[in-house]
Parts: C-alpha cells; structure tokens; sequence
C-alpha cells in the first residue's frame, strides 16, 4: 500500500475540545461513574449516561487520539489498522493447536454493520432467563444507535435495503457501500438469481433473518468512518461539562475494596500515565468497557476469578469465580480466490501509484470513489443442514434463522490470509472470505504474571472442535458450487488455490494451515442467569458476587452471534446503560 500524506486531512476532523492527555488538566479525579476504556461500548455508556446532567462521567482510555489519523478517517485505509500500529495492543495468540501450531494476531476493527439473527439474540434472553435481551426487545435499541444515511456516492438504493428494519434517528452511521465495483456487483445478484435455492436474494440481512445474499451495510457517513469516537463522542457531546476523557490512561486494576451487604465492592480504579500511579474515584459506579482481552485480565489482577490460578501468581482472591476469562470465542475465517478477465479490481489502484493518488485525491475533494468503502461489497448467509445431521454433528447454531457460515464478497482484489497464495502477481483476481459462525471449540484468556502490565495470554481455541473444521470444509465446498454459477463463466479464469479436487483430509490441513481470526473474540466475562453457577455478570451485566461493578463489552456475550460484532456491541451497549436507571 503507498503511504498517504497526514497533513492533507487534518483539516477533516473536529477538534475534541474535552479530551485530555494528561492527567493534571482534569478538574479533579473524582467521578460518579469511571469508565474503563472509550471503545465502541464505552463512549455508548459515557454519552448515555451524561444526558443526565447530574452525574459526572470520566471515561480512561488507554490509547491515543483519534484525530487526525487518517486511517481511522478513510473507510479503504481500515486495513491498515488491521496490522501491528500504535492504535492497537498488537496482542497475538498462543499458538493454536488446531491451526497447526500457528499463532495469530488479535486486532479488532471493522465497518461491517450485521446485527446477526433474531434466534442470536432469543438465545440471549433463554441463557440469561432475562426476556430483556430477546429480539424483540433489543431491536429498538438497534434503533437507537443507528443513523441511516445514504451512500456518499447517491445511487439508486431500490431494492438493496428495506428502511422498515432502520431507524435515521440515531448516532452512529450506517450506510449501503457506495457502488465502485458495478461489474463484480452485477456478477454477485446474478449469482442469487441463478442459484435461488442455494443463495436466495435477501434484501436486507439485518431484518433478524440474515439467510441469502445482499447488500453490504457498513458504519460510514458521507464516505468517511463513523465510529462511537467520531458519533457518540461527536462534537455535541464531548463539550458537557460532565464528560471528561483522559487519553494515554492504562487502568491497572480496581482499589479500595470492601463489602457492603454481603457483596465486594470497590472504591474507584488505578491507572498509570507518564510513569506514575493515580487513583480515580467512582462514587456510584465503575463500568469495564475494555473489551474481550482487557477486562478479563483487570478482573484477574484486581483479584476477581479463579483462585487457585491466582493464589499461583501471588493474587490475593477477593471474588472466587471461575469463568473469568473462560468462554473465549472467535469466528475462524480463510478466503478463495479466482483469477479475472477484468481491470476494474482494486489491485489496479493498489498497485499503480498514479491510480492510487488520483483516488486519493478524489476522496480528497468530495469523500468519493474507491476511497469511500471498506473492504467489501455484499454478504451471504447459508446453513448446512443435510451436511451437519448426515455426520451426526449437533446443530451449534442458535435456530433455524441463523446461518452456519457466512461469505464475504470483498472488494474484487487478491485478498491474502495467513497460509494462501494471495494471488498472481500482476494477474486481477477476486476473493471471497469464508467465516464459520457458531464456532464449538472455546478458549480463554488469562495472565501468567501478577504485574498488571505484562501482556494477557490470549487462547482463542481455534478449530479444536470437530464440527468447526467440518463446517469450515462443507463451507468451501459450497462456495465453490455458488462461483460455478453461469454468470461467472467469462469473468473467472481460474482458481488461485485448485481446491476442488482435494480430499475431505487434503481440505481439513488447507483450513488449518489458513484459517486466521475474523477480529471478534467475545465471551470472556459472560452473562447468565442470576442463579447460575458459571458466568460472570447477571442479566444486569454487574458482577456476580459484587456491587457497583458492572461490565458492559462484548466479553459479556454469552455465545457469539452470527454475524459480526459491533452492530450487536452497540446494542448492549445502548441496553445496558438502561440498566442504571
């Protein structure tokens, strides 16, 4: 990729007038609430809960500003964001047995706008015994987060989308991707009209029955990333006067512990900036938003899980409870890819520096072109019915509703996993990311160390299950059937991997020497029921056994959902901070 000029987008982004970088500039570090992380989750929570002008929020974010930083700006250039930078942790795995010993990274950042299925989310409601997180219920603060808006490139939406399942009245944006690939689009409906029994057309995949092929929604407005940094922390709202975020922030641990009615709770939170320690104060409140890897490991370290692990590393248990960091889980994804006839991929932009700087430049003047999307183009959603029950494999999906797999039609270039070719060298090509969605198999996340600024070990448990390697298999062989469909006969030359003619075994080693990760681990503080002897939050999402805690991130999710996470984050995010009142 050719490096972009910074200088040249500085102007775009608003100036965050209440965000600090240093400690000494807040007013004090005494708060009614103290947010851990300004994540997606975190700045839902910070900006909720500061309608209220009575309560004062502090929101510690660990990580750096999001100005100007022109890959978290330009839809295309998330990618970048997706290898080792200085606005991710740059955490990997363990090696993982079930990807032939491989390690892989951690990030976690993407557009993709899926809510998963209806049965998702009913399961939700089943696990925890709280109706409050059904469908149903959870839809309207779906609502509530989502701003509709229309492409920047002001197509023809007609039949891509049905605007009775969005709402224009909320925050974040959410928009069908621009139309810059017209061939390879056309190519794709085509497909579903071809094949309608395999891939049906689906209008909107965000209607809670996601089965078929459509359209792609992602979290960008006017050709520029919408995130909960740029939409919940928008200028509108970090000039309250109740809202304070510090910047560069590493929370350590929670302090000041104590009981009140037979429950553990805490007086505020310790963080480190510059080289030194302070404490804030939460005088109502302390809410964990810092993710899948990181609140678990603040939970350990403050004394809260297992306690035989943490009497091995010297941690005073305050809290037994077990399934801290349990129940790690993440969609294994690997793509295909074909050789093309035709110029019109991304690899002609990619590739050629004077294409690249015209589309910058383009993107530049009116926030246009190929610039303005993200890395794909439509989806689809299948199940494997006939091929799970003929192997006798326990349907691991939440119902009839929810898709096995997912494919994800990128945008037509050599898209490269770990483990494939990626391509032929000055050959087009177009790819295809195959994802299996109700993964099995569960990993953790745990910490070998009682300094709290040693990295977590982070298992993801990848493919340790039978049935994940066998959906992953069945998977491919579908998707090879859908790119045989006839409109693709003068488009596709060849495949870049011949996979067709490999054994069940041949597919299975492919899958492990390829599979990486989808960046959507979830599940490491998960929600159940009140009276369940395994979890960590209750329905309300405050810990099990304490008061004045609670944990609101994807680490409550007690399964993943089948589609990708952050529409889903928003949701309990918005949910959750209806839970103070």
């Amino acid at each position: 990729m050719f490096v972009r000029a910074l200088a040249t987008l500085a102007y775009l982004v608003p100036c965050l007038c209440k965000v600090y970088e240093d400690v000494t500039q807040l007013p004090g570090l005494s708060y009614d609430f103290v947010i851990v992380g300004g994540g997606t989750a975190g700045n839902v929570v910070a900006n909720r809960l500061t309608e209220n002008p009575n309560f004062s929020v502090l929101v510690l974010e660990a990580g750096v500003s999001n100005e100007g930083v022109i890959d978290s700006i330009v839809p295309f250039f998330f990618q970048n964001l997706l290898t080792p930078n200085i606005y991710e942790w740059n955490y990997t795995t363990v090696p993982q047995p079930g990807l032939n010993g491989r390690n892989v990274g951690n990030p976690r950042d993407g557009m993709v706008y899926t809510r998963g299925s209806a049965d998702d989310y009913d399961r939700f409601a089943e696990v925890t015994g709280d109706a409050g997180w059904s469908w149903d219920r959870l839809l309207p603060y779906f609502f509530k987060n989502e701003k509709w808006t229309p492409p920047v490139d002001h197509h023809d939406t007609r039949g891509q989308y049905n605007p009775a399942f969005h709402s224009t009245n909320g925050i974040n944006s959410v928009s069908l991707t621009a139309s810059n690939w017209p061939i390879f689009s056309r190519h794709v409906i085509e497909a579903s009209k071809e094949l309608p029994d395999e891939w049906p057309f689906n209008l909107d995949m965000n209607s809670g029955k996601p089965l078929g092929l459509g359209w792609l929604q992602m979290t960008i407005g006017g050709g520029m990333r919408s995130t909960s940094a740029t939409s919940y922390l928008g200028p509108e709202f970090i000039r309250r006067k109740n809202l304070h975020v510090l910047l560069r922030a590493q929370v350590s641990k929670l302090v000041g512990s104590s009981h009140a009615n037979g429950k553990l709770t805490f007086a505020g939170v310790q963080f480190a900036q510059g080289g030194a320690l302070f404490t804030a104060k939460a005088v109502k409140e302390i809410i964990l938003s810092a993710g899948s890897v990181g609140t678990p490991g603040l939970l350990l370290h403050s004394g809260i899980g297992d306690q035989r692990a943490l009497t091995d590393l010297g941690i005073s248990t305050l809290l037994d409870l077990p399934s801290v960091g349990r129940n790690a889980t993440d969609h294994p994804v690997f793509s295909l890819g074909w050789t093309v006839n035709s110029n019109q991929t991304l690899d002609s932009i990619s590739q050629n520096a004077t294409r690249f700087d015209e589309a910058f430049a383009q993107w530049n003047r009116s926030h246009t072109g190929p610039f303005s999307a993200g890395g794909t183009t439509h989806l689809a959603w299948a199940r494997l019915d006939s091929q799970l029950a003929s192997n006798n494999f326990t349907d691991p999906s939440a119902g009839p509703n929810s898709p096995h797999i997912e494919v994800a039609f990128t945008m037509p270039h050599c898209l490269k996993l770990a483990g494939s070719t990626g391509g032929t060298a000055g050959q087009p090509c177009v790819s295809a990311g195959i994802v299996v969605l109700n993964p099995v198999s569960r990993g953790s996340v745990t910490i070998n160390s009682s300094n709290p600024f040693d990295s977590p070990i982070i298992d993801a448990g990848f493919l340790q299950s039978d049935v994940d390697v066998f959906t992953g298999r069945e998977a491919i062989k579908k998707v090879l059937k859908l790119f045989k469909a006839p409109t693709w006969r003068d488009y596709i030359i060849a495949p870049i991997e011949d996979l067709e003619n490999l054994s069940d075994e041949e597919l299975d080693e492919h899958i492990r020497n390829s599979a990486s990760t989808f960046f959507y681990l979830i599940g490491t503080a998960a929600m159940s029921a009140r009276d369940a002897r395994y979890g960590v939050v209750d329905p309300d999402l405050l810990v099990k056994g304490a008061s004045r805690l609670r944990i609101i991130d994807a680490s409550v999710f007690p399964f993943a959902v089948s589609g990708h996470t952050q529409a889903a984050t928003y949701a309990i995010a918005e949910r959750g901070e209806f839970l103070f009142l």
